[in-house]
């Protein structure tokens, strides 16, 4: 089962595309997070998505919110996978011990050896907010996520 609204997220510490480790509890207190999971890089749908999260970035990376985006691809598969798309932002390898996060977060899919489209809306406090999980084939709606963001922004600040 994925993480409901209201509870903890848990933490988790992963190398980004450079080798970088994120860890999610050093964002608590500074930032909100939108935590996205996905089944594959270089997948046509994927590949979509993360264009499309590219093309809106500000609204998902700004100084209220930092993008996370994981999947079980080996940080170097990533690395290749954001330079050849022009991705800013930071993704996250779930590769080895092979899906730990996409199982914390419950959107592992252990037939198939990847994370489901799951995603995560955290707040300063680390307190997931919403959660929407979508199918394996199934594109994810940026615009929901933009208005669950909406509604963690203090009151007289826009972005």
């Amino acid at each position: 089962m994925p993480v409901e609204p209201g509870t903890p997220a848990p933490d988790l510490l992963l190398n980004d595309q450079h080798g970088r480790a994120v860890r999610l509890s050093d964002l608590r207190g500074r930032k909100n997070v939108v935590l996205l999971f996905f089944p594959f890089a270089f997948t046509g749908v994927c590949t979509n998505e993360l264009r499309a999260v590219q093309a809106e970035l500000p609204a998902f990376q700004n100084d209220d919110v930092q993008l996370l985006a994981v999947s079980c691809d080996s940080m170097h598969a990533l690395r290749v996978f954001s330079d050849q798309e022009e991705l800013d932002f930071p993704l996250l390898s779930d590769f080895w011990p092979h899906g730990t996060a996409s199982r914390a977060y419950g959107v592992f899919a252990e037939d198939k050896g990847c994370a489901l489209r799951g995603t995560f809306v955290i707040d300063r406090q680390g307190i997931v907010r919403r959660t929407i999980v979508n199918g394996l084939p199934d594109a994810r709606d940026l615009r929901e996520y933009a208005k669950a963001l909406e509604g963690l922004r203090p009151p007289g600040t826009g972005h």
